[in-house]
């Protein structure tokens, strides 16, 4: 599988941002993957290869797919925060693609939260 670039994650977010934005309530849903350097060493990309599928491939328009630096949990990697509107954002740590394709169905497209992969409620919060 070939490995996400610099330019790849810049052409997603730019494709992201056209789409929709979730701070102006055109979204419904922010996905953030946290890609420091841990992240990434622990497969980030691959998460972030698995969401954009799921995205791309449900044809999905009113989800923001971002990404950020280290969320300070270092040995949890890879990780997200799904971030629906009206409700506390939720981090899910210890992730594979599959467990991805769960988050997203379960959570991001029907609003469950996945306990068994969810570390943390709340904390963080979009605008």
């Amino acid at each position: 599988m070939p490995k996400i670039t610099p330019k790849d994650l810049a052409r997603i977010r730019e494709k992201s941002r056209q789409s929709t934005t979730l701070r102006e309530g055109a979204g419904r849903a922010k996905v953030t993957v946290h890609m420091g350097t841990c992240g990434i060493a622990a497969g980030a990309r691959d998460i972030m290869s698995a969401l954009m599928k799921e995205v791309e491939s449900r044809d999905v328009k009113d989800v923001l797919v971002t990404t950020s630096g280290c969320a300070g949990l270092c040995s949890r990697e890879p990780m997200i925060t799904v971030e629906l509107l009206d409700q506390p954002p939720i981090k899910y740590v210890d992730l594979t693609k599959e467990k991805m394709q769960k988050i997203f169905e379960d959570h991001v497209m029907n609003g469950n939260i996945v306990n068994e992969y969810a570390l943390a409620v709340g904390s963080e919060r979009a605008h």
